[in-house]
């Protein structure tokens, strides 16, 4: 609850038309996805925020019209996996992130399902969760060896106006940094090592860049930041929590 202060307002800027980036950085088993989806009794950030965006919605419900959308996608070496588009013999598109004429990030073939409750999205965040082992056993890796995100737009109309107002919230579990001499892994898992670094390390290249107002931001190095592009940099706000484990 203590944690979850700092996230409040961030639920109303998405709701007022902003983009809105909240992640767990830290190495291997420091407590990242216990932050972001808690355990049973002890919610983590992504229910209490999902709690929260329908709580601000129904305040404001006599004077805008809300859509809200929900996707979950998997980042795993440098392939983008839709959790939603489940089964293996649901014929799998390949997923492409392109910016829009706005700036906007699209990613095509991603399955959106509109949420009306806060029971839908967490069903969604919860299918999502129980396809990513799935995934994770058929592709022979653990959940620390993806970053997870979750994608929840929403859409609001004001009834007396028209104005139409589009926000974002992007909800990651990044995979944990780790040192392979320290790790000691091996073949494939020393190739999910060497990726999620090269990542981890694109990002912190972007958050670099963009705090010293550098004109040139490279978001293009990986595909994470791609993802991720239009959540940190402009007016987009930014949540970040730092996971240190001794």
């Amino acid at each position: 609850e203590e944690v979850f202060e700092d996230c409040r307002d961030l639920v109303q800027s998405a709701v007022d038309g902003y983009n809105v980036t909240i992640f767990a950085y830290g190495q291997t088993g420091a407590g990242k996805t216990f932050t972001m989806y808690g355990a049973p009794g002890m919610e983590g950030t992504s229910p209490r925020t999902i709690k929260e965006l329908y709580k601000v919605v129904a305040q404001n419900s006599s004077h805008f019209d809300y859509t809200i959308h929900a996707a979950m996608l998997e980042l795993y070496r440098s392939e983008l996996v839709d959790l939603l588009n489940k089964g293996s013999d649901v014929k799998k598109s390949k997923l492409n992130v392109k910016a829009d004429k706005q700036g906007r990030v699209v990613i095509e073939n991603l399955i959106e399902e509109k949420c009306e409750t806060a029971e839908q999205l967490q069903d969604v965040l919860e299918r999502g969760n129980a396809q990513r082992t799935v995934a994770a056993t058929a592709m022979n890796s653990e959940s620390s060896r993806s970053h997870l995100v979750i994608m929840i737009r929403i859409n609001s109309v004001n009834k007396d106006t028209k104005e139409e107002l589009r926000g974002k919230i992007l909800m990651c579990d990044l995979a944990g940094s780790e040192r392979i001499k320290k790790s000691q892994v091996t073949d494939d898992m020393q190739k999910e090592a060497i990726e999620i670094n090269k990542s981890l390390t694109s990002l912190g290249n972007v958050i670099e860049a963009l705090t010293k107002g550098q004109k040139s931001i490279p978001y293009r190095d990986h595909k994470l930041t791609q993802l991720m592009q239009d959540s940190l940099g402009g007016t987009a706000k930014t949540l970040m929590f730092v996971n240190c484990s001794p």
